[in-house]
């Protein structure tokens, strides 16, 4: 889509009873004032986009695909952990190429509409391969497995376009990168809230087929999003199921949580992560890179630790219960995931150049996703060797003190990220060509030591400001009247 004409916004003076001077410090309490500050600089579709793709799509059909396709293998399929753990892999196999998905976006219009298309694809796919497992009984694995793993590529690519979206908006309207983010994890986590808490009625209900082929609804929200979505017509051109869950649902060996229990404690865990994205926007977003994701994965890797607590039974000898207890475990470890996220997501965002927006951001996550699907297949692999199966869990606490160690690894590559704080801008002057991507430099400070060499593509501050100054003096010999720095009229929304 494109963006404004008046570009990104400046200083803004406060209005009387503001939450600020500063443009990105946002205002929890008024969460209205933040949307609509939002819609006016971004326009209305972009919000109802992002809330379609992480808040319908992604937040509760993944809480409610998750919980039902745990069941759906361990009940109608009736397959092994590991096995499990095997073909959610596979399903997460659509996210590991989301480079193809933003290339597609990037370079091969759809009528001239480089967005508008691919949510509509994403939406149809989903509809279609949800319905399809829903509405044949007795489907064999490998059937099932092509219906479920179509179903993530459709969320892919609707993952990949908004993530384009999101990132071109980055780099016009600089100030709005980590409000954005915010706004993607908020509507994902609170519609994880609203997933996990009706999975636990969907699926003793509707059965585990029923409640997936409900997530047909949220595809069609993002085919919906995607017809209403305004963008100017071009001229030319994402496994942690496995042996947890069976140990959560085992009444022998684990605590035997009942459908409804499992999503209820997901959906308190959802509020951990929507504690998480109101922490972030209102206190950590203008923290270092480096520092955030430091702390990020540390704590990471203690708030694992608490399932070991729960699986070796410990928090029974303390005298708390197993339910109290998985609620806690997930509430934190939820909250700190999506406090070591979102600044990453920040950051990916920043380093996109201009017109590839989709391409590079999907290469970015498809690292990510990457990660993600050799550590379900890893982790499955681990799950056998320990010979951790339906029934049998006496090495499940082996495989989480692993999981928990191995997420300190990632530590040793920190010296890679850059220690700008979050507002800076990390791409060099000469990669934004256009007349909207270069106020991006000059709405902050600009670290081009983390991508630029020393030599002749070095642009100082001081250069930039001198032709600034340069412009305005001739400027005025033409009597062009120049943009305010501070506009005084009209209503005040602080983000």
């Amino acid at each position: 889509m494109e963006p404004r004409e008046d570009g990104p916004l400046h200083l803004q003076e406060p209005a009387a009873g503001g939450c600020g001077a500063i443009i990105g410090k946002s205002c929890v309490a008024s969460p209205c004032r933040w949307l609509r500050r939002l819609s006016r600089e971004l326009h209305w579709s972009f919000v109802l986009v992002v809330v379609a793709v992480y808040g319908a799509c992604q937040g509760v059909g993944n809480s409610v695909g998750g919980v039902a396709a745990g069941y759906y293998w361990k009940d109608v399929q009736r397959v092994q952990p590991s096995a499990a753990q095997f073909y959610q892999g596979v399903t997460d196999a659509p996210w590991v190429v989301k480079p193809l998905w933003g290339l597609l976006t990037d370079v091969i219009p759809v009528a001239g509409y480089r967005r508008r298309p691919y949510f509509v694809l994403a939406g149809v796919i989903g509809v279609s391969s949800m319905l399809m497992l829903s509405l044949h009984r007795g489907l064999g694995i490998m059937p099932a497995l092509m219906a479920l793993t179509a179903q993530s590529a459709g969320a892919a690519v609707a993952d990949v376009t908004v993530d384009a979206l999101v990132a071109q908006n980055s780099i016009t309207h600089p100030p709005l990168a980590s409000d954005m983010q915010s706004l993607c994890g908020f509507s994902s986590s609170l519609g994880a809230l609203f997933g996990f808490a009706i999975s636990g009625l969907l699926v003793p209900s509707m059965g585990s087929q029923g409640a997936l082929g409900l997530l047909s609804i949220p595809s069609a929200l993002v085919l919906s999003a995607g017809i209403l979505l305004k963008e100017n017509r071009a001229a030319e051109f994402d496994y942690k199921q496995g042996g947890m869950f069976y140990w959560y649902t085992d009444s022998v060996v684990g605590p035997g949580f009942s459908e409804g229990s499992i999503g209820l404690i997901y959906a308190i865990g959802s509020v951990g992560s929507l504690l998480g994205v109101l922490l972030y926007q209102s206190a950590l977003k203008d923290y270092p890179f480096r520092s955030i994701l430091l702390w990020g994965q540390v704590l990471s890797s203690l708030a694992g630790m608490l399932d070991l607590v729960l699986v070796t039974r410990v928090n029974l000898k303390i005298g708390i219960p197993d339910y109290f207890f998985a609620m806690i475990d997930n509430s934190i470890s939820q909250m700190v995931g999506r406090l070591k996220w979102l600044p990453l997501l920040v950051l990916c965002s920043k380093l996109c150049s201009p017109g590839i927006e989709g391409t590079f951001y999907a290469l970015l996550m498809s690292l990510q996703n990457a990660g993600l699907l050799m550590s379900a297949w890893w982790g499955g692999l681990l799950l056998h060797m320990l010979n951790v199966t339906r029934m049998e869990f006496s090495n499940l606490w082996i495989a989480v003190l692993i999981r928990n160690i191995s997420r300190l690894v990632p530590l040793t590559l920190l010296f890679l990220v850059p220690q700008s704080d979050q507002n800076s801008t990390l791409l060099p002057a000469e990669m934004l060509q256009d007349g909207e991507s270069t106020e991006a430099v000059k709405a902050g400070s600009v670290e081009f030591s983390v991508l630029v060499q020393d030599g002749s593509g070095f642009v100082s501050p001081n250069m930039v400001a001198e032709d600034e100054h340069t412009k305005m003096f001739d400027a005025e010999n033409d009597d062009v009247e120049s943009i305010p720095l501070v506009n005084k009229s009209g209503p005040i929304f602080d983000s």
